[in-house]
């Protein structure tokens, strides 16, 4: 391949490869990068040694570094840096196809390789040797999977096409350009014609970015970018350059890429442009800061794209105030969501004309999930669908959750419909809208469809978010397995897309469930991630998940007053209480561990305004909820009425761990009547509620209340614990976490004067002087029945 990669290109006559700069450096455009390192972040690599003479008089090109020499000083770098390389230098051959792979591959950063056969008759045009391609996989160069080419080391990737030198990169996009001819799409033809300009080529510029903005499911939103990209390096004046900017950096967020979006977006901004371009600037770093910055500052540069958008580009006007919504919503700032929502349109004026945009315009497009609909401009979301939206959001807002629902059931109902081709953000309002309403079987279908939508046909900055709606709903539900599930894929696809804000509320969702499931460490370990960005980020929703989270499991270990003391706030509205679409969903557990603490006045008032949003149809398991509360505030007159009623409730919900921790509750009151008979009952369904839901940490508070009530088959303990008493075993437990007497009473209902009592008739069963010295013999008992 060394002749073809290294003659003069045909764009400017006596101009040769090596003197003409790059179109880049002219315009100051950051070049598109290497997967691999667009947004790992890797430390810059040295630059290869000179391998050449200089340029010969007479226009003629003195000889360059050969691919292989190059990589040689990228071997070079790596045994510097440390890093293994291979044990033998690859020939030429395999170092030129290599090449070819990673040229191809910056036209695609998020793509899974390059098609070989593209790259093979490529490299058969430069006369690369067929038996490379074997050579470079027995080397670990390369990988052919399912038709695709990979370069195995993503930092060798970008080596290759950074020191590589630029006759041999635009000889390789010539020979790429020729390979890709008469495939099914132009656009990869023109990105490298366009890569292989040696002088300014305006026309091929506008052809490319022609291609960029053309309607269609073939190019991802990666191809675009890196399209509209390279069209901004050839644009001819400066507005230009700074629309096409735009649009690249839109389409790299679409794809997943944020940082190359800031990248592209630094330069494109301009004293004295349009109003519709600024706004298309500013609705892009705001949609850029929702992802991954302060939400507050998200919601005002969007609010401000929407009033420089408004006049001259509606649709994306309602785009900006569609995304400021969802940043009102993530500050749990109910005014400035009701702001954005009196002031958001029901529908865009219709386009006159069909045509695809012309290139010179901010692109409209390519906002998340609307490409389907646009694409499809005989069937656009229906006025009347945002309408309901609307309306019925604002209804909720306002506290008529009953009339709000008919509204927004029929958002749910429209998305549903067969043959409506809606996008994944029409999938996800309808989604959202059903949570909202109480319809989590709704909910379930269209975040399910909208997460299909979004791998199938993009854009993948809404895995994440289809994934985070999904873990949330099946939360509500209580399937906290398939939530764990979702959550974890979605955390994987929000840090590789660089959501950091999506990225918390999975943290949030997982420490929820591990706060069923019984993991204190993991229960840590994520609600601290999550606090760690919806501090500065200001994401409020996710601060209250995860403090629910710390919350619940305090209420498995029978830490009540800690229980109580995180809830509090979370329940109460107005500033700096909890986020106003969760606090009504943590009050059950609030009343849990306030009725047991002396905080009952506080846990009633709660609950008042919890029975009015149960009898809304709010949550499937509210009117269970709603009776258990009740139980526990109640006179033993109506106590066991109550619990009976909050189990009748729970046969019209799913859910095993709700119905085991009404069943807990239960058993344990009857315990605490001297009903052991009765009560043990209802504590072995606990344990099989709690088993078979997964709720591991809760199923060990169901044990021990199995014992305190006489139950010798409930984990009968050995060694000298078995000359304790259930109750006395409960309480040494208890003391062995670090309890006071006073908590322990507390945990257990019992007055600290029977803990006293009970206490000293274990030290003296035991032998032990301490409460030190008590943990450690129950600590070291523990330890020989897990391990005997």
């Amino acid at each position: 391949m060394a002749d073809d990669l290294g003659v003069t290109g045909a764009g400017a006559p006596g101009v040769t490869e090596a003197d003409a700069p790059d179109a880049a450096e002219a315009t100051g455009v950051p070049g598109p990068r290497a997967a691999g390192e667009a947004e790992s972040g890797l430390p810059g690599r040295p630059s290869p040694r000179a391998g050449g003479r200089s340029p010969g008089a007479g226009g003629h090109s003195a000889r360059t570094p050969s691919a292989a020499e190059s990589a040689e000083s990228a071997e070079s770098a790596d045994h510097r840096s440390g890093r293994p390389g291979p044990e033998a230098e690859p020939d030429g051959a395999v170092v030129d196809l290599a090449l070819l792979v990673a040229v191809e591959r910056e036209r695609d950063a998020r793509g899974a390789g390059a098609d070989a056969a593209v790259v093979l008759r490529a490299a058969e045009a430069g006369g690369v040797d067929p038996g490379a391609l074997d050579a470079a996989e027995a080397a670990g160069r390369l990988r052919l999977d399912g038709g695709r080419i990979g370069i195995v080391d993503a930092y060798l990737a970008g080596t290759l096409y950074e020191n590589a030198p630029r006759a041999r990169r635009r000889a390789a996009h010539r020979l790429l350009a020729d390979a890709h001819t008469g495939g099914p799409s132009a656009l990869p033809v023109l990105f490298h014609r366009a890569s292989a300009a040696t002088a300014p080529a305006p026309d091929i510029g506008d052809a490319l970015a022609a291609a960029a903005s053309t309607r269609g499911d073939g190019p991802t939103p990666a191809e675009r970018s890196a399209a509209w990209a390279r069209s901004a390096e050839l644009a001819a004046d400066e507005g230009q350059r700074a629309v096409r900017l735009i649009n690249a950096a839109d389409q790299a967020r679409l794809a997943g890429l944020p940082h190359r979006a800031r990248e592209l977006l630094a330069p494109a901004w301009c004293e004295g442009a349009p109003d519709a371009v600024r706004g298309a600037a500013q609705l892009v770093s705001g949609q850029l800061a929702l992802q991954d910055g302060p939400v507050a500052d998200a919601r005002e540069a969007l609010l401000l794209a929407a009033e420089l958008l408004g006049p001259a580009d509606p649709p994306r006007a309602l785009a900006a105030r569609l995304a400021a919504l969802d940043a009102a919503w993530a500050m749990g700032d109910a005014a400035a969501y009701l702001d954005a929502l009196d002031h958001t349109p029901e529908q865009p004026q219709p386009q006159q004309s069909k045509q695809p945009q012309q290139s010179d315009q901010p692109q409209r497009s390519e906002q998340p999930g609307q490409r389907e609909q646009r694409e499809q401009p005989e069937q656009p979301e229906p006025d009347a669908r945002l309408a309901a939206y609307r309306a019925g959001m604002s209804a909720v807002m306002h506290g008529r959750l009953d009339s709000g629902r008919d509204l927004l059931r029929e958002v749910v109902a429209g998305a549903a419909a067969e043959g409506v081709p809606d996008g994944p953000d029409v999938l996800l309002r309808a989604g959202a809208a059903a949570l909202v309403a109480g319809d989590l079987a709704a909910a379930d279908r269209a975040n399910c469809r909208a997460l299909a939508v979004a791998r199938a046909r993009g854009p993948y900055v809404l895995v994440a978010q289809a994934l985070e709606r999904l873990a949330y709903g099946e939360l509500r539900v209580g399937r906290h397995a398939r939530a764990r599930a979702h959550a974890e894929d979605g955390l994987r696809t929000a840090l590789g897309a660089g959501q950091d804000n999506l990225a918390a509320h999975h943290h949030a969702i997982l420490a929820l469930v591990a706060s069923v499931e019984g993991s204190s460490e993991a229960v840590e370990e994520h609600a601290t991630a999550a606090e760690r960005v919806a501090a500065p980020h200001g994401l409020a929703q996710a601060a209250t998940l995860s403090q629910w989270a710390r919350a619940r499991a305090d209420l498995a270990r029978g830490r009540l007053p800690e229980a109580a003391a995180r809830l509090g706030p979370l329940v109460g509205a107005g500033p700096r209480q909890g986020h106003f679409a969760v606090r009504m969903l943590a009050v059950p557990c609030f009343v849990e561990a306030a009725a047991r603490t002396g905080r009952a006045a506080e846990a009633r008032s709660a609950v008042a305004e919890f029975a009015h949003w149960a009898g809304q149809g709010a949550d499937p398991q509210a009117p269970a909820q709603l009776a258990r509360c009740r139980a526990l505030l109640s006179g033993p007159e109506d106590c066991e009425a109550l619990f009976a009623a909050a189990l009748a409730r729970h046969d019209d919900a799913d859910g095993d761990f709700e119905r085991g921790r009404t069943q807990l509750l239960y058993g344990s009151w009857l315990r605490r009547q001297r009903r052991p008979v009765e009560a043990r009952g209802r504590l072995r369904d606990a344990l099989v509620s709690f088993e078979r839901g997964g709720a591991l940490g809760w199923a060990t508070q169901a044990r021990a209340e199995l014992r305190a009530s006489g139950d010798g088959g409930a984990a009968e303990p050995t060694g000298p614990l078995r000359l304790l008493t259930p109750q006395q075993l409960r309480i040494a437990r208890c003391v062995a976490e670090g309890a006071t007497n006073r908590e322990v009473a507390l945990r257990l209902s019992v007055s600290t004067r029977t803990v006293d009592h009970h206490l000293r008739n274990v030290f003296a069963a035991l032998g032990v002087r301490s409460r030190v010295e008590l943990s450690r013999w129950v600590d070291r008992a523990e330890k020989t029945d897990a391990h005997p």
